[in-house]
């Protein structure tokens, strides 16, 4: 595939000449989230592309969102609905990528639908690398289906960004540009958390800079503590740093929330600010800051500028507060205890700690070792001995 900067010079042209075109393959609830967000833009700059298996299904979400989006007088976005993609066959994902020739491409496609993963593993095992095999079985087709098709589309990514993204570079694959959620999700938490240490009502007005894995946005999430690890964490009010030790906001991000698949409108929308900063920086000039797992094919989450330097659209990440190898750092603290202890030569492999929990919880044995090649078999196993069993036994 042509890089990250060479495809975004072309979508920025389409984007300049007021035609945009946004394939999302797959429409679950995150896919359905998205369609009506794009069409809440209102822009008729933009057609939305939905492409998945099943033509009729696909139709009734469009036909919700479009008729939603029109009692709400935002609709001028075309959609078009493409039926027949086997998400299993790329050459039937290559073949709908080269008709359309899409400038972003969404995939948020699940080898498992209808399940959130995290019901299983996180009461049992506190660790969502497990299903890393599971979040990347459909990812490395839509991938290879668009290294086929030589797209210029920017890539994102729905599914544990965190390895998925790492793993296919670490492989020698096309890898997605950008992943959605996860640390983007914690971003907004912390934002209220320091307005609400403050005593002040426009949180929007809250900056932050901060790096931390998925393992950190469920536990802060749920628990509002970093189980001991440090993370790199900054914060500004009106442009002036604040010194709020992290103590006092990690709790306070302890907030309810979902367990259901309304979740999926963080994921949504994580999705849309990832399109929407490269579509305002093209239209504005002005620089956009996302937080994104598994940008540059690194493990973990980053802060990451899009914006132009020296009239060259560019996306990378943010070093103006902390480097890289501290970021880094604390990202691979992170996924270690979500089970990953690394992922190098095209290979998963899982912490000792998490295969000794899979152990006692399910009574199976996950390999230490998920070479490339292997991805298929190790997704079915884990579907056929832990995620069959779990909901039968419900």
């Amino acid at each position: 595939m042509r890089t990250l900067e060479e495809r975004l010079k072309i979508v920025g042209s389409h984007i300049k000449g007021e035609k945009i075109k946004i394939m999302i393959i797959g429409l679950g609830s995150v896919g359905s989230y998205l369609l009506d967000y794009l069409i809440s833009r209102n822009d008729p700059a933009i057609e939305v592309i939905v492409a998945g298996r099943n033509y009729d299904k696909m139709e009734t979400k469009v036909n919700i969102c479009r008729v939603a989006g029109l009692i709400r007088g935002l609709n001028k976005s075309k959609i078009t609905i493409e039926g027949g993609v086997d998400l299993e066959d790329v050459s039937s994902i290559a073949s709908v990528i080269r008709k359309h020739e899409p400038d972003f491409i969404v995939n948020s496609s699940r080898a498992y639908s209808g399940l959130k993963y995290g019901s299983i593993s996180w009461k049992n095992l506190r660790a969502y690398g497990i299903w890393t095999p599971l979040s990347i079985k459909y990812t490395k087709n839509i991938m290879q289906a668009a290294d086929d098709a030589d797209t210029s589309a920017v890539i994102i990514n729905t599914s544990y960004s965190d390895a998925v993204i790492p793993w296919l570079k670490s492989a020698g694959k096309a890898y997605p540009d950008f992943g959605s959620g996860n640390i983007n999700h914690l971003v907004p938490r912390i934002k209220f958390a320091v307005a609400e240490i403050l005593g002040v009502e426009d949180f929007w007005n809250v900056d932050i800079m901060f790096a931390a894995g998925h393992f950190h946005d469920v536990v802060i999430s749920k628990e509002g503590q970093t189980e001991g690890v440090e993370l790199p964490l900054k914060i500004w009010y009106r442009g002036q740093e604040q010194d709020i030790p992290a103590d006092q906001i990690y709790p306070r991000c302890h907030i309810a929330m979902p367990v259901d698949q309304t979740r999926n409108m963080m994921n949504a929308s994580s999705n849309y600010q990832i399109i929407s900063a490269i579509i305002d920086t093209v239209r504005t000039g002005e620089d956009n800051k996302i937080f994104t797992p598994g940008f540059g094919g690194n493990i973990g989450g980053y802060p990451v500028k899009v914006g132009y330097v020296d009239g060259v659209l560019k996306a990378e990440i943010d070093e103006s507060v902390f480097d890289f190898e501290t970021m880094n750092k604390a990202d691979r603290k992170s996924i270690y205890l979500d089970g990953v202890e690394d992922v190098r030569d095209g290979s998963l492999i899982y912490t000792n700690e998490l295969i000794a929990k899979v152990r006692k919880a399910f009574g199976v044995d996950l390999p230490k070792t998920v070479p490339f090649e292997k991805i298929e078999e190790t997704a079915q196993f884990i579907i056929d001995e832990i995620i069959t069993p779990q909901l039968e036994n419900k």
